[in-house]
């Protein structure tokens, strides 16, 4: 039996790997055990402290559903999600931003132009834009994912008032690769802070606040797929996202409109169109998919 020690362990973990272990898979588990057991044996972590985190890992495991993934805002609430974003995103294509927790697969196809609004409270934005290459070249057939919270914070998955998919869409662009649609102004919000996140967040002293933005993914044959939000310039919340999510690159301005005659021809204008709407526009750039990731 070979001799483990406080020395030995991290080699011994190694040593154990098996000779077919695929090599990025042992250079990441590697590295990641070699940074837990230096953690370790920097903060000279007690028995009670590591049961402490095991619990904690647990509840999240216990409060995740196929509608909220705590693993997930854990990994957004401490930084770990942005940072493996802009590790992603050392290209000149529009920045990556968090997936977040709450994205739902399967939102119905909407229609260039659009209303996602339908019957939400709140005011109207046109959302609009190009999805164009790193060369400026228009994307046809660019598929388009949106989702948001309505106007009281939540996503549909959070509120038992909203029906399946509110607010969210897929929308496919034409050969001029633009993307339109009405739908509600967001609202900053908090992040669901009544599980192990929320203890996280108390025992750091840190607020739950998000700014308002809609989340996007943006994907299309021969370029990298996009994850990322965009956010409302002027946003109290922007210098303090409590998932570190915002960039230079991702912030829009909302410009206050009255006009509804001068909106594009192939806008559809629901019922519950409000006066003054609210104009955002903004463009994707995708990165070919070959680019590759500086080092």
């Amino acid at each position: 039996m070979k001799d483990v020690s406080i020395d030995t362990i991290t080699q011994a973990f190694l040593d154990y790997c098996g000779p077919d272990t695929d090599p990025r898979t042992l250079f990441v588990l590697r590295k990641m055990v070699e940074h837990m057991h230096a953690f370790a044996k920097e903060t000279e972590l007690t028995h009670a402290e590591w049961m402490r985190g095991l619990k904690f890992l647990t509840d999240a495991g216990q409060i995740s559903d196929d509608e909220r993934n705590e693993f997930v805002l854990i990994s957004d609430v401490t930084g770990m999600s942005s940072l493996v974003d802009m590790l992603g995103s050392r290209h000149e294509g529009t920045s990556s931003s968090v997936l977040g927790p709450f994205h739902s697969v399967g939102a119905p196809h909407l229609p260039v132009g659009g209303d996602l609004k339908k019957d939400n409270e709140g005011a109207t934005v046109l959302v609009e834009g190009v999805v164009k290459g790193t060369d400026g070249h228009q994307i046809e057939g660019a598929v388009i994912e949106l989702w948001q919270t309505a106007e009281n914070g939540l996503y549909y998955s959070q509120d038992t008032g909203q029906g399946d998919f509110n607010l969210c869409c897929s929308m496919t662009t034409g050969t001029d690769g633009r993307y339109a649609m009405t739908t509600v102004k967001p609202a900053p919000y908090k992040v669901p802070d009544d599980g192990p996140v929320g203890e996280l967040f108390r025992a750091t002293g840190r607020e739950p606040w998000r700014p308002s933005h809609l989340h996007f993914i943006v994907q299309a044959e021969g370029y990298r797929a996009l994850v990322t939000e965009v956010f409302a310039n002027g946003d109290p919340y922007l210098d303090q996202d409590a998932v570190f999510g915002v960039r230079e690159d991702l912030i829009m301005d909302y410009i206050e409109c009255s006009d509804l005659d001068a909106l594009p021809d192939d806008l559809q204008i629901g019922r519950n169109a409000t006066v003054p709407y609210y104009k955002v526009n903004f463009d994707f750039v995708l990165a070919p998919e070959a680019a590759q990731t500086p080092t």
